[in-house]
């Protein structure tokens, strides 16, 4: 039985019960001396239990669950999704050769289910594109992460700088570029719909 608590650990992962408890507690404004003299358990097994160090037994996170006014499947629901992408910054730097196109890299896997796609825009210097065509209805949020970013719409001209962010939700045709000498870059999330493919 060596590998039985190891195994309840890995089991339990998914659950982050110890997150749930600690999340819990800061919510009802509780301090570990407070939950202790509450439940009757000591704040070094209760801290124990918020830091994954110990898997709590069934009676005393029952126990806990009185306290909260929770009942123990808030503890042990099962995720109906769970998608996590990430993307390295090695893998969205450019080579930084040559006046090349508008480059989009998509930040996560394309699924038909996913409701939102992310995309790091890496507009070159004295390249300039189109968001959108008139007619073909944009919804976006982009957020300038390096350089500047210009947007033209319909005689508005807009210059955004690092750190600001621009939300479009329009059928007017709007252009893009890189503003200055320097190359953007800039964070898009559109909704995932077959028109912002």
């Amino acid at each position: 039985m060596a590998n039985g608590p190891s195994y309840a650990r890995w089991s339990l992962e998914p659950y982050s019960i110890g997150m749930k408890l600690r999340t819990l507690r800061t919510q009802k404004h509780l301090t570990l001396s407070r939950l202790a003299a509450e439940t009757g358990l000591s704040t070094a097994l209760l801290s124990k239990l918020e830091t994954d160090r110990m898997i709590p037994t069934l009676p005393t996170l029952s126990n806990i669950c009185r306290v909260y006014g929770v009942g123990l499947s808030y503890f042990f629901n099962e995720a109906a999704k769970h998608t996590l992408a990430i993307t390295r910054k090695a893998h969205l730097a450019g080579n930084g050769r040559g006046q090349e196109a508008i480059k989009h890299v998509s930040l996560h896997a394309i699924t038909a289910t996913d409701k939102l796609l992310a995309r790091m825009v890496e507009l070159p210097a004295g390249v300039s594109g189109m968001i959108s065509d008139a007619g073909r209805p944009v919804c976006a949020v982009v957020y300038v992460l390096e350089g500047k970013l210009r947007f033209d719409a319909g005689g508005m001209h807009e210059t955004l700088e690092t750190g600001d962010c621009i939300f479009l939700d329009s059928e007017m045709a709007i252009g893009w570029s890189a503003a200055g000498s320097e190359r953007c870059r800039a964070l898009m999330i559109t909704p995932a719909n077959l028109e912002s493919r």
